[in-house]
């Protein structure tokens, strides 16, 4: 193995699920307190992802083999909701963090899992690079590993790089080409290469321009015949040729992070109701005894609480078929991920709405900045479509018939 980024001082280590909910939700206080003017600049939070790597909470994933305390699903899922429900652009950074954690667990040879999940646990930030824009499918990669000299170079260019500008390791996606110049397709063998930030031939640009998680920092990453070693590629295809919790897992957090949203959203509408003008015909001293208020509040509490507990139905599921990885499990668990996703998107968008309704006028005005919510759920809701998803549980529902296995499953 070759030396790693530097670890970050002073991280902590985590010993219990306790702690890590402990930690979780200082931080989602603290995040929450300067997001509003963060997301209205566009002021990227470099000290923010310091203090969330010295944190200890990269480290919860790692295998208990390798030093780290394998959270459990349960845990995991409540962690990025707190993180969701502080600052949403915050949480979605280390989404690929976790989510290649589980990759490496997966597919990695013991050489490799101590050697990336030392440096998590020393407070290393695994970012992603996955999405390529073009007309070839999603499943598709044109960068590509090619072999030389007993490592490989890496060329292409990658898009939606959430996190790359802040981390340690960006993990690319990437055909495994042969040398003959063959036009990759969805299938030819896929793998991740594990690649220090400040490698030669490697650039992050800041260019992404969404309305929403703006602070996310997910634009360009371009390579340029970077140098691989062999020891940092672990397969990736091979994760879809079995029962496994990769999709599952990476998408119970995607759901964890809107139903932050919802949640955030809910108390901060709860908040504008406090301070909100009654109106004349309630004949009420405050807006909240206006009883067509309290009628708004019941029915989006409804929805932001029962997406909640799907998320948390949907986790249990998960660390079941992980104690149990058969094939219906694995099943059972992506198909209840599935529908705790539907609801998170659909509580996430109504709660980040109805909070204008409960705090009326002046909670719309721009230096407010509560549109940062619906923005913000708007734009990661759009990650993966939800009417794929609500597909997958129709038929598992009237035939039983299995979800496929991919990454958005």
């Amino acid at each position: 193995m070759t030396t790693s980024p530097a670890a970050e001082a002073g991280t902590t280590r985590i010993t219990s699920a306790q702690q890590a909910l402990a930690v979780a939700a200082e931080l989602s206080e603290a995040f929450a307190a300067g997001a509003p003017a963060r997301d209205a600049g566009r002021e990227l939070p470099h000290e923010q992802v310091r203090q969330l790597k010295r944190s200890g909470l990269l480290a919860l994933p790692v295998p208990a083999a390798y030093g780290g305390i394998d959270a459990p699903a349960v845990v995991l899922a409540e962690v990025f909701r707190l993180l969701g429900h502080g600052d949403p652009s915050l949480a979605q950074i280390p989404h690929s963090h976790f989510t290649f954690s589980e990759a490496l667990r997966l597919e990695g040879t013991h050489d490799q899992k101590a050697f990336f999940y030392g440096h998590i646990l020393d407070g290393a930030l695994v970012a992603n690079a996955q999405s390529e824009r073009g007309p070839h499918p999603i499943d598709v990669d044109t960068t590509a590993l090619v072999p030389a000299g007993g490592d490989f170079l890496l060329s292409g260019r990658k898009f939606y790089s959430t996190g790359a500008l802040f981390a340690d390791w960006i993990v690319v996606r990437a055909s495994c080409a042969d040398g003959s110049g063959t036009v990759p397709t969805a299938r030819t063998p896929k793998a991740v290469a594990f690649v220090p930030r400040d490698a030669p031939g490697l650039d992050v640009v800041d260019d992404w321009d969404g309305m929403g998680q703006r602070t996310t920092a997910s634009g360009t990453v371009t390579l340029d015949r970077v140098r691989v070693p062999a020891a940092h590629v672990v397969p990736y295809s091979p994760i879809f040729t079995r029962p496994t919790l990769y999709g599952a897992r990476a998408q119970l957090l995607h759901a964890a992070l809107d139903v932050g949203i919802a949640t955030g959203a809910l108390a901060e509408g709860v908040r504008q109701a406090g301070k909100a003008r009654p109106h004349f015909e309630a004949a009420v001293a405050v807006a909240a005894e206006d009883p067509t208020l309290i009628q708004v509040a019941g029915e989006v509490t409804v929805t932001v609480r029962a997406a909640q507990a799907l998320l948390g139905d949907a986790a249990r599921a998960v660390d079941a078929a992980r104690a149990d990885t058969t094939e219906e499990a694995t099943a059972a668990a992506s198909v209840a991920v599935a529908v705790a996703k539907v609801a998170a998107v659909r509580a996430s968008l109504e709660a980040s709405s109805v909070l204008f309704e409960l705090g009326g006028t002046r909670s719309a005005t721009d230096g407010a900045n509560l549109a940062r919510y619906w923005r913000d759920a708007r734009t990661h809701t759009l990650h993966d479509p939800t009417r794929w998803k609500l597909q997958h549980i129709g038929r598992y529902t009237l035939s039983g018939t299995r979800p496929p296995r991919h990454g958005q499953l």
